[in-house]
């Protein structure tokens, strides 16, 4: 694997203040959060695959706000079903249970055969709906898997990609991209630890694409979307990732 399985620390952190100013809508028989430009342009689009706190979670919402406030129209689905990990769940909850969908009233898994359709729905919704020209993804932690499996812009899904503290990454699937990708990465992170990273890299260089891997000091698994802001450090690291990813996509997408 490029990355472990998820753990605890992927629904652990802090919840940010704020106001969203976007919307919901419904594609097919999922929600998703949709936030636009100030131009109202939807030529250049961002599919916004979450961490497993889902897209009502706030710290998502105003991320999503974000690249819309610098220019992309911003689709972020609901992955999950209505069923999310709530932020900072208590001891005792196993993520690899809700993975294989034990806790789901249907008992729907949270595995690629469920979650590749909606990704896949998102991006017909992107490119015909909205007519989106090109199509980047920003994906955090479990999202990052599904950067990775659908960047493939020859085959009219995503075009360039970006992806933080991924998980459950399996090799063969980062030696299968098809376009630049660009990785923030913490210090500390036992589901991307050293050696995944540099595994990662190898296969990376090996693709021939462009790609890009920043590793931030001072912060763990989950930084880029549920850091501690009242910590400089934190709040300096997910500030820099987000715009490590704003400049990826000012030089790959637009």
């Amino acid at each position: 694997m490029a990355s472990n399985p998820p753990g605890a620390c992927c629904y652990k952190g802090v919840k940010h203040e704020g106001e969203a100013t976007g919307e919901f809508v419904t594609i097919g028989d999922f929600e998703a959060y949709v936030s636009w430009p100030e131009d109202k342009s939807t030529e250049n689009a961002i599919l916004l695959i979450t961490d497993v706190i889902g897209h009502r979670f706030i710290n998502a919402q105003l991320i999503a706000d974000q690249f819309a406030a610098n220019g992309y129209f911003v689709l972020t689905p609901d992955l999950f079903d209505k069923d999310p990990i709530t932020l900072n769940r208590p001891d005792g909850f196993d993520i690899m249970k809700w993975l294989n969908g034990e806790y789901h009233p249907q008992k729907k898994a949270h595995l690629p055969p469920t979650v590749d359709p909606i990704i896949d729905a998102s991006i017909v919704e992107l490119r015909t709906k909205y007519n989106a020209k090109k199509i980047g993804a920003v994906g955090y932690c479990f999202g990052g898997k599904y950067v990775i499996r659908h960047l493939r812009p020859e085959a009219g899904k995503i075009d360039v990609g970006y992806t933080a503290h991924p998980s459950f990454v399996e090799a063969d699937e980062l030696k299968d991209i098809k376009g630049p990708l660009a990785i923030s990465a913490a210090e500390t992170d036992h589901i991307f630890p050293t050696e995944k990273r540099h595994e990662s890299e190898a296969i990376l260089k090996d693709t021939g694409l462009p790609y890009q891997i920043n590793l931030y000091s001072g912060v763990e698994h989950g930084f880029a979307v549920r850091a501690d802001l009242s910590n400089p450090v934190t709040k300096y690291a997910k500030e820099s990732a987000f715009i490590q990813a704003l400049q990826w996509f000012e030089e790959h997408l637009k």
